[in-house]
């Protein structure tokens, strides 16, 4: 089934007048579709899920409309007072009134209603932009607070658990592949010994959710810089995109992610890692516009945690990367032989950055 017959059985105004591969992202495929009647013109995103990665394709559909239907009854009740139109994708029906549509191939297709005059960048590029950032997830967060944990599903079973990754890790290294890695790698041998200088790190943001320091909540799962929108026209923040990994979780592990791809000018793909840094003023305008949104709803116990988050995903990320090309690269998608090794350095630069500059985020973080 062609992805342009798959377009048409959703319940859009118009005919097809062009479909369009999206080539940003690394997980679904992605078109953008245009359409029109003899008045109009309409266009929404079509997407075929990865199912690789999505592995229960109809439960993250649920969740994403769940999530979804409920952000846009809050934003709709705080339209008139809000300083910004906020925008939210819309999960279209399909004619038969369905939220997706499964192709002779087994693949599951949605449709999702087109985010209006705004574009995502792959880069913060002001101190606005990293305020806008923080405020546009911080707003998220806030709106979906109180939609019940219970009532979403773990699409993703072990994402953003540490030690799972940490133990993955120490089962790879025992591989021969991966001892003939560290044999022939310097570098590979520096990073191992700095992740076996952390280990303790690993556990502190679950270790807290055990003791009941912090509580699952509903999160974005994926808060990176290039899922937040700025309007074209007025620079504001509209929306975040990208809710394939809405789930229960802690909501320190959006934050740490946002300020973790967000303030970090030499971005993830770097090869000199001087560049590499927690930008302190760009983390201070972040913190500053999250902070706006959900700073009343914080415990003292959230609070206490936001530094750890940004150290911990820093070092998370490099682990998985890291794990990756002892394993033979076998999950993140490479160019180069030792891609994954260089994007493991980053951000393990990344974190000793973070170390560095503790005292500075916790006077931004109010502490």
């Amino acid at each position: 089934m062609s992805a342009e017959s798959v377009a048409a059985e959703f319940d859009v105004p118009g005919r097809i007048v062009s479909l369009i591969s999206i080539e940003t992202g690394n997980v679904n495929d992605t078109y953008r579709v245009i359409t029109r009647t003899t008045f109009s013109e309409e266009q929404f995103v079509l997407q075929r899920i990865n199912k690789h990665v999505f592995t229960q394709p109809a439960k993250v559909m649920a969740n994403m409309k769940a999530i979804t239907d409920h952000a846009h009854r809050r934003i709709e009740e705080e339209a008139d007072s809000a300083d910004r139109i906020w925008q939210l994708p819309r999960v279209l029906p399909t004619r038969e009134g369905k939220d997706y549509v499964i192709d002779a191939e087994g693949e599951f297709w949605r449709g999702l209603s087109m985010i209006a005059s705004a574009t995502s960048y792959e880069k913060v590029n002001s101190i606005e932009h990293a305020q806008e950032a923080g405020y546009v997830l911080g707003h998220f967060q806030r709106i979906i607070a109180d939609f019940p944990t219970d009532k979403l599903e773990d699409t993703l079973p072990g994402f953003h658990i540490t030690p799972g990754y940490l133990e993955y890790h120490d089962e790879v290294v025992e591989s021969p592949e991966a001892r003939k890695r560290l044999d022939t790698s310097s570098e590979a041998r520096r990073i191992e010994a700095f992740i076996n200088q952390r280990r303790e790190l690993c556990s502190i943001l679950e270790d807290a959710r055990e003791g009941g320091e912090l509580q699952l909540r509903p999160i974005h799962g994926d808060p990176k810089i290039t899922n937040i929108m700025i309007d074209n026209i007025t620079g504001k923040g509209t929306c975040i995109i990208d809710l394939d990994t809405v789930k229960p979780g802690l909501i320190h592990y959006d934050f740490g992610d946002c300020v973790r791809s967000g303030c970090n000018p030499a971005g993830e793909e770097t090869t000199d890692l001087s560049e590499v840094f927690l930008d302190v003023d760009l983390f201070a305008a972040l913190v500053k516009g999250y902070l706006k949104q959900v700073g009343p709803s914080l415990t003292e116990a959230d609070r206490a945690y936001l530094f750890e988050s940004v150290r911990l995903i820093a070092f998370e990320l490099g682990l998985r990367f890291f794990t990756d090309y002892l394993a033979g690269d076998v999950y993140f998608k490479t160019t180069t032989e030792t891609q994954n090794l260089n994007r493991g350095r980053v951000q393990m630069k990344l974190c000793e950055s973070i170390e560095a500059r503790e005292g500075l985020m916790r006077k931004a973080l109010g502490g």
